[in-house]
């Protein structure tokens, strides 16, 4: 399998002289299986990049993952050029709105209402279907398998894991480490405690050996305290998920989009003194756009 970054920006595009290394674009990772499927995980505004490189391959036939519907996860999506090339065949998947009970069709056709867009979904003229997933559904593409899990997020959000060819990859979307809302005297804090302990052996159960992690760090451990409950991860959260599920390679991304490329080449320096190469410990780095990985 290559992975490929597209987009590696978190909540809004961050274009702009100071980002051009790590690039300004939000999220969207593709997938080509050794097989020759194309899975998309996000569409974000590099998803425009990625469908620029797809038109000298025509006909496209791809299976596009929406992790969940937030507008950094799929304001690209709509000027994704393959839907508007017949002959070419996209399926589109992701979560249901929990709140309005509609389908993943239904939440990305909002985005395309003529007050918003001047092209309507019913007027893209690829052959497109749309498929709402559920909780620990697995999707076979080819000879690879996508598996769904929920995360922890301000909306439904699904983590992907894609496994073929005895390699796998797990993708988090937007992720926060669970924590207990209840104090240690309150009536429900040893109950919360046990659901939260269950749910992450649950996670750790998922990925476990997982050759790539690709995770949401947001956040450094110090800022973190001020933007808790907002749904993100931080760079030493990821760290300690990777090395509990025994993952072989680590990769950050969603990156804040105040965060410039010298910032960030700092983080990195900063990770490595703290998190220095040994037993039990992956490898990792900071994603930016044009990184490949080959599996």
């Amino acid at each position: 399998m290559t992975i490929t970054f597209w987009g590696v920006r978190g909540s809004i595009p961050a274009p702009g002289t100071e980002t051009v290394r790590y690039g300004g674009n939000t999220t969207c990772i593709s997938v080509e299986t050794d097989d020759g499927q194309l899975i998309i995980l996000d569409g974000g505004t590099g998803i425009f990049r990625l469908s620029q490189t797809l038109l000298k391959r025509l006909p496209v036939s791809c299976s596009v993952f929406i992790t969940h519907t937030h507008w950094d996860h799929i304001q690209g999506l709509a000027f994704f050029t393959p839907l508007f090339i017949p002959g070419n065949r996209i399926q589109i998947y992701g979560a249901f709105d929990p709140i309005s009970g509609r389908s993943i069709k239904d939440v990305l056709s909002g985005q395309m209402d003529y007050s918003y867009f001047p092209v309507r979904q019913y007027e893209l003229s690829a052959e497109i279907h749309y498929m709402t997933l559920q909780e620990r559904q697995t999707v076979e593409i080819g000879q690879a398998k996508v598996t769904t899990i929920l995360m922890n997020h301000p909306v439904l959000n699904f983590g992907y894991k894609i496994e073929c060819g005895g390699k796998s990859i797990f993708f988090t979307g937007d992720n926060e480490p669970l924590y207990n809302i209840y104090g240690p005297g309150d009536d429900f804090h040893q109950e919360y405690e046990s659901l939260i302990s269950s749910k992450n052996a649950m996670l750790m159960d998922f990925i476990r050996g997982i050759d790539v992690l690709i995770a949401d760090s947001t956040y450094t451990a110090g800022e973190y305290p001020a933007k808790k409950g907002w749904g993100h991860g931080t760079f030493d959260s990821c760290i300690a998920m990777a090395k509990e599920a025994g993952a072989k390679a680590l990769y950050f991304t969603h990156h804040e989009p105040l965060r410039n490329d010298d910032d960030l080449d700092a983080i990195q320096r900063q990770l490595r003194e703290r998190y220095p190469a040994g037993a039990g410990m992956p490898s990792f780095a900071i994603a930016y756009e044009g990184l490949q990985i080959l599996l």
